[in-house]
């Protein structure tokens, strides 16, 4: 017999947390739960505003809708957990999701696979710290790691001080690799602000810089202008993008919430590597359960590259699952709201 839950979440976050030009108070999202034969898996639903093309409402609409089918006994997750037919051209465009939206194909496909027994519960936990907060205790906490990786969001502030402050951390980490994220904020001229700032013995070890500019035109000629590696975020996840290999072009950052189904996920990265690029899990602002899965994915799927997934520290509490050695209080399942 299947059994299934959906949960409702709220998690505050720190005061602050900007998404796409917009500032908020809390993280809303679903966790769902299958039951079947003494085996039980859990996903993540959780679109995140500015980012995911669905609203909060429709992805809980679309959750209920599938429960429905695969408490009936229906096989509703085909297509989520296995690639497409490797016979497919590698120029194709990966296929729908079957009607669903990204976040609950994501949310859904991981519940589905825990229930099988498929995702590995290794996961890869020490990724890319995330640039917050005081820089002299970043400075040090980075100078302790045997080979740190550290995120800088740029583009919410003046460009010339995202210059000022990654130059400051790579001269004081002389063996950090650091990545940025500008999300697609600057003009050309405003990204080329950014780089009178950043010596140029220092820019070798900008490990890449997801989406400098509004245009991917003026992303590849601020490359080519500076040197400075490029990786594709929000265009990777356009209609129709194939991973393919091109000048300055290092890496795709892949953010599961936002593309869909494992099925899919692990189809993108084999399509990157035959390109040559990276590819790279981050999160989407998940909570703690989610990025434990993202965690697992990223070792399972991604091994030997650090994962995006340094967000729980703009989380105020935990969900069902800890994050090794968080200090933040671990809500249980049994005190979410239920859904169905």
């Amino acid at each position: 017999m299947r059994r299934a839950t959906l949960f409702n979440y709220n998690i505050l976050v720190t005061a602050g947390v900007v998404l796409r030009d917009r500032r908020v108070a809390s993280r809303h999202g679903l966790l769902v739960r299958l039951e079947e034969a003494g085996r039980e898996g859990w996903g993540e639903i959780a679109p995140l505003p500015g980012f995911s093309t669905e609203t909060a409402a429709q992805a809980q609409a679309e959750t209920l809708r599938w429960l429905q089918g695969w408490r009936s006994g229906a096989e509703t997750g085909h297509g989520l957990l296995t690639p497409v037919s490797p016979s497919l051209s590698s120029s194709a465009p990966l296929p729908k999701e079957h009607g669903l939206s990204p976040s609950v194909a994501f949310g859904l496909s991981c519940a589905l696979a825990e229930l099988a027994g498929l995702l590995p519960s290794a996961g890869n936990y020490s990724g890319a710290m995330l640039c917050t907060g005081d820089p002299d205790e970043l400075i040090v906490q980075l100078n302790q790691r045997p080979q740190p990786v550290a995120k800088l969001k740029v583009g919410l502030y003046e460009a010339v001080r995202d210059g000022i402050t990654a130059s400051l951390l790579l001269e004081a980490v002389p063996t950090l690799r650091l990545r940025l994220d500008a999300n697609q904020q600057w003009s050309l001229e405003k990204a080329r602000q950014f780089a009178r700032f950043v010596p140029e013995p220092l820019r070798s070890r900008i490990a890449f810089i997801e989406e400098p500019c509004r245009t991917q035109e003026d992303s590849r000629l601020f490359a080519q202008e500076t040197g400075i590696a490029l990786a594709w975020d929000e265009s990777s996840r356009l209609p129709g993008y194939v991973p393919t290999a091109e000048p300055h072009l290092r890496a795709i950052v892949i953010k599961p919430t936002l593309v869909g189904s494992l099925a899919t996920i692990r189809e993108t990265i084999a399509r990157a590597s035959e390109a040559g690029l990276t590819a790279v899990i981050s999160s989407s602002v998940e909570s703690s359960l989610g990025l434990t899965q993202l965690a697992r994915i990223a070792s399972w799927l991604t091994p030997g590259v650090a994962p995006g997934l340094d967000t729980l520290s703009l989380m105020q509490q935990q969900l069902v699952r800890a994050w090794p050695g968080s200090p933040l209080p671990l809500t249980p399942a049994e005190s979410l709201e239920e859904v169905c």
